[in-house]
């Protein structure tokens, strides 16, 4: 998995309280190497992670664990330009895009 740069769980607190994971679709916007995703990932039902950077898609690809392979993807994409059906998702967030 990506390195852990948030040793004081402040990110892991800001997830919890923006809502329950458990069960949920959830789209990530500017995914990055997975961090955040790490974070949520084995509450959720279904994670698309999207982002520009080819690398850190790459990253996150590299580090997705077994047990997560069936309900975690990563793909290179702007956001803007994401053919999903509307109803895919129960959450969407940003992440390190703004």
């Amino acid at each position: 998995m990506a390195s852990i740069k948030d040793p004081r769980g402040a990110e892991a607190r800001a997830l919890a309280a923006l809502g329950d994971f458990d069960g949920k679709r959830v789209l990530e916007i500017g995914c990055g190497d997975g961090r955040l995703t790490w974070l949520y990932a084995e509450r959720a039902a279904e994670v698309l992670g999207v982002d520009t950077e080819e690398e850190s898609i790459r990253e996150a690809r590299n580090a997705l664990p077994d047990q997560l392979k069936d309900r975690v993807e990563f793909r290179v994409a702007d956001v803007q330009a994401l053919h999903v059906p509307r109803p895919r998702f129960d959450i969407a967030f940003l992440s390190w895009s703004l």
